[in-house]
């Protein structure tokens, strides 16, 4: 499958974006979305759910616009918002039952399914608790385990990981990096060791404009030879902020090491090798 954005944009008022002129293409696999809050991010993925039209571009699906014929890809689709409701009354086996049934998906082969992925989400020994007694991070998991009801070909993630414990963390990246062989996955997030985990490519967004779009090899790239560290006394920390990027510091009792950004490195430094992190700081810094 590919899924092509071309020129999309959203506007909600005259000088107000949500998207400018974005342009992307994906196939199968996890292509992680990084940006602040207010990057454009969601805004993104709700024209792609069909939940939300553009102002001017198309989104297409194997060529079929989806825009114009939003069933195409909605009996394929996988969606999870950043702001999931549920059914308080309702367990986890009920309520997923509902959201089947809502989505078309039944027969012989719903029980096991449902039980295959609520064990995939560790929900099994709650599940038939009142889903209003879990916690938030249980809700999210239950939110997860709808998306993936339909055996869906798109999936749409919007910050699948908040509240999430580091275990659990791990276990929803497990549980998608399976199914990237045959799926296209949308990971949205600003946590950015959500992405460098499992993302085959990262786009970094920024005020509704895609800013960089590749491997996170080709990102991190970007930085070759221009990333230093150094130690300096702490009263000079706000003057070496003045005179260089800073990407991270760290105060040593009386000194403060720092990470910072530079093609002409202050004397004593020495070169380091840059993360995702460093990149996507970087770039969202220099595209102001």
């Amino acid at each position: 499958m590919v899924l092509s954005i071309q020129h999309l944009s959203k506007r909600y008022r005259k000088e107000k974006f949500g998207l400018k002129d974005y342009s992307l293409t994906i196939e199968n696999g996890i292509l992680g979305l990084l940006g602040p809050n207010g990057a454009g991010k969601s805004t993104l993925m709700k024209i792609i759910a069909t939940i939300s039209q553009p102002t001017e571009g198309i989104v297409t699906l194997d060529g079929h616009n989806i825009v114009r014929e939003p069933d195409y890809i909605r009996k394929v689709l996988g969606y999870l918002p950043q702001d999931f409701g549920v059914y308080a009354n309702l367990n986890a086996y009920e309520f997923l039952a509902y959201i089947a049934a809502m989505k078309g998906v039944g027969g012989s082969g719903l029980h096991k399914r449902i039980e295959m992925l609520l064990e995939g989400v560790n929900l099994v020994e709650a599940a038939r608790l009142p889903i209003g007694t879990y916690s938030g991070g249980m809700k999210q998991r239950i939110g997860i385990a709808q998306a993936l009801l339909n055996d869906p070909k798109v999936l749409i993630f919007d910050e699948p990981t908040v509240g999430l414990d580091p275990e659990e963390r791990v276990r929803f990246r497990n549980l998608i990096a399976g199914m990237a062989g045959d799926c296209i996955i949308f990971l949205s997030s600003h946590i950015v060791s959500d992405i460098e985990t499992i993302a085959d490519e990262v786009a970094i967004m920024k005020s509704g404009t895609l800013i960089a779009k590749g491997t996170q090899a080709a990102i991190i790239k970007q930085l070759d030879g221009r990333l230093f560290e150094t130690v300096i006394e702490n009263t000079l920390t706000d003057a070496f902020k003045t005179n260089y990027q800073v990407i991270d510091s760290m105060r040593q009792k009386d000194k403060t090491r720092v990470r910072y950004i530079s093609d002409a490195p202050a004397a004593g430094s020495v070169a380091c090798t840059a993360s995702l992190e460093d990149a996507y700081l970087f770039l969202t810094y220099n595209n102001r």
